[in-house]
């Protein structure tokens, strides 16, 4: 017999609007959709601690412990797919309904049964599209602690059912506003280029804030819906190697550009700004700002403010800027030092972007500092969280520095909740760190809902896609990445994903494009094309890209051609890095899974497996990026290595390389 347990528990029930109409016009994208609804709801019940007790089609019912928590887990679920639907093409939109009641529930065998379960699905049929009901027991408990505004409905019987008080409805931080535009929102393809800022300051160490603010402009810029902003490493070159904007225009695809100057000295800061139409060479716009520095945060207010508002008039679009509050600043600190906290942060930002050159430690100083000058300076928190991402596992330990990451993402968010670059950072660290796909793509789909500009989101989220053999979608979403970066390394990607997905001819003569494009840029593009033809069984082509001097390269460089030499038979640069690795000896941080590819390549197999049970083991964790690369085929068929996938919950079929890896 079955035990039955009595207790208090607040129940969701969530249904798809339109389901059944979409499953009987075409039922397998009716299923795809619910399979895409599922993997994007499941991680935010799990988030506020709900069970989830069962899924009929597409809905789900779902216990929390309190109503405040079911409550904020609504409230997250419905604003991740408002963001989410306002960007996404309507074949694809998921509208849901949600109705919430708390009281007794009989449990019995996993499931749930009782009057509080069937309110909960009875109030679901009066929500909205995109809303919440719930019921009075509910609203009780969390009016004065959910972080929304509520509405009393007319009284309405529930049928069969006894359901004391009234039933509310949450009001939506989108309802009345000018922001929500489902319905006929802007074309996402109008493309701008923010040129990078000449500075024209008398001390030449002033040039970081002409680099710093030139991200800024893009990341504001980025807010306006319906424009794309090309991304800052695809128009950094333009600052060593100007050209004309007609130029410009060609190389990068764009309708318009965004030039200018900074001048700073002392405490005085002027900003000049020209929008140009790419084609007429017209100038659209133009505004200069005089401003003191302890005073930055009302200039980047009002360049955002006034260019979007120059651009909607223009391009006769109804989108505008998000509107983003400067942030407070510690009362300790006093205003200038507001300023101050801003200053390092775009320190931070540019050191950031040249890390080969400086390093990891100058851009982690310059967050840190920014974050103890103002503590409520969320983009530094989310900056910072980024940043760690990308470091981990190439330049520091991934169990070192993501559990850091991880606390400021989340800090970010408490200051700012709808930060995308937070988002994408929770989703990077699920993804590198936690191997959770279903988080990961969650947290992706609110960072490039929040926005469409996101290139960062859009590039790790295709590497999420690539690993799950989800290649259709894979090139979306690096495509996506390539229109806002075309200077960027995504050609490369979306050549393994053609090669992954068997269509080597293809992948190749992308991949040759892409070097072609930035000849003589990089010695990784020469390695990477390198294993790309290695695969594809061009020995001679392999062996021509593994040709290059080793003085003057970079670890990472080194490394990457060690690795391709080895396979087209030069074991000896591989193994004497394998031998400085395990001396203690090399130069950067090389990771067990970065060395045991090269005991693979050299025919170490116990080696290799043992490195790759260790790096799991101890944490870093980071052979889900690699697994398919062509240097781990002389352990593939090993069963430790077969085990090593299986726990990273990795797809295992068809695992035979075909391609070189990441």
């Amino acid at each position: 017999m079955t035990e039955e347990h009595r207790r208090l528990a607040a129940i969701m029930f969530t249904d798809m609007v339109g389901y059944s109409a979409r499953a009987q016009a075409d039922e397998a994208a009716a299923l795809a959709l619910v399979d895409r609804h599922n993997r994007l709801l499941r991680p935010i019940f799990v988030k506020f601690h709900g069970r989830e007790v069962k899924t009929i089609g597409d809905a789900f019912v779902v216990a929390f412990e309190s109503a405040l928590e079911a409550t904020r887990c609504a409230l997250d679920v419905q604003r991740m797919l408002h963001y989410y639907n306002l960007r996404t093409p309507d074949p694809w939109k998921i509208r849901i309904r949600i109705g919430i009641h708390v009281g007794d529930v009989v449990e019995t065998g996993g499931d749930v049964m009782g009057d509080s379960v069937n309110i909960a699905a009875r109030i679901v049929t009066l929500a909205r599209p995109e809303g919440i009901c719930v019921t009075q027991q509910v609203y009780d408990q969390v009016a004065n602690k959910a972080e929304t505004t509520f509405a009393k409905l007319l009284p309405v019987p529930l049928k069969n059912l006894r359901a004391s008080g009234s039933i509310y409805r949450v009001v939506p931080v989108w309802e009345g506003s000018s922001d929500h535009r489902a319905k006929g929102a802007p074309s996402p393809d109008r493309l701008i280029a923010v040129l990078p800022l000449a500075s024209i300051s008398p001390d030449p160490q002033d040039g970081y804030f002409a680099d710093g603010l030139t991200d800024e402009l893009i990341s504001e810029l980025s807010q306006v819906r319906g424009l794309s902003v090309i991304a800052r490493t695809s128009v950094a070159p333009y600052k060593t190697a100007p050209k004309s904007i007609a130029e410009v225009a060609r190389e990068l695809g764009v309708d318009t550009v965004v030039e200018g100057s900074v001048r700073k000295s002392g405490s005085q800061v002027r900003i000049s700004l020209t929008l140009v139409d790419a084609e007429t060479q017209r100038h659209l716009w133009t505004h200069q700002y005089d401003r003191e520095v302890s005073d930055v945060f009302a200039v980047q207010e009002d360049i955002a403010k006034r260019t979007s508002k120059a651009l909607r008039l223009e391009f006769d679009r109804s989108a505008r800027a998000e509107e983003r509050t400067p942030p407070v600043p510690d009362p300790r600190f006093g205003t200038v030092t507001a300023g101050e906290a801003y200053d390092h942060y775009l320190r931070g930002l540019v050191a950031a972007s040249d890390l080969h050159e400086r390093g990891h430690e100058e851009a982690i100083r310059h967050f840190e500092l920014a974050m103890r000058l103002d503590p409520n300076l969320a983009e530094a928190y989310a900056a910072l969280a980024n940043f760690y991402v990308t470091i981990a596992g190439d330049y520091v330990s991934m169990r070192e520095v993501i559990p850091r990451a991880r606390a400021l993402a989340k800090q970010a968010l408490e200051i700012s909740p709808e930060l995308s670059e937070a988002h994408s950072a929770l989703a990077n660290i699920a993804l590198q760190f936690d191997h959770d796909w279903e988080l990961a793509e969650t947290e992706f789909a609110n960072a490039i809902a929040l926005n469409s500009n996101n290139v960062v989101a859009f590039r790790f989220y295709g590497t999420l896609l690539r690993t799950l053999h989800r290649y259709d979608e894979a090139r979306q979403a690096i495509r996506r990445a390539i229109r806002l970066d075309p200077g960027g390394f995504d050609q490369m990607s979306l050549a393994l994903i053609e090669m992954l997905d068997g269509h080597f001819d293809l992948g190749i003569r992308l991949a040759e494009e892409a070097h072609s494009h930035h000849h003589g840029s990089s010695a990784g593009h020469r390695s990477f094309l390198g294993l790309l033809y290695f695969q594809a069984g061009r020995q001679a082509d392999a062996l021509r890209m593994a040709e290059i001097p080793s003085e003057g390269l970079d670890e990472e460089e080194r490394f990457d051609n060690a690795l391709l030499n080895a396979l087209v038979g030069r074991p000896d640069p591989a193994r004497r890095l394998a031998e400085e690795a395990e001396r203690g000896e090399a130069k950067s941080y090389t990771s067990s899974a970065h060395l045991a590819m090269l005991y693979s390549v050299l025919g170490n197999r116990k080696r290799a497996l043992d490195l790759l049970e260790e790096d799991f083991r101890e944490g870093d964790a980071v052979l889900w990026l690699f697994y398919r690369g062509v240097y781990f085929d002389p352990i593939r068929d090993d069963p430790r290595f077969e085990a090593l996938l299986q726990k990273y919950r990795l797809p295992v079929a068809s695992v035979a390389t075909d391609a070189p890896g990441s």
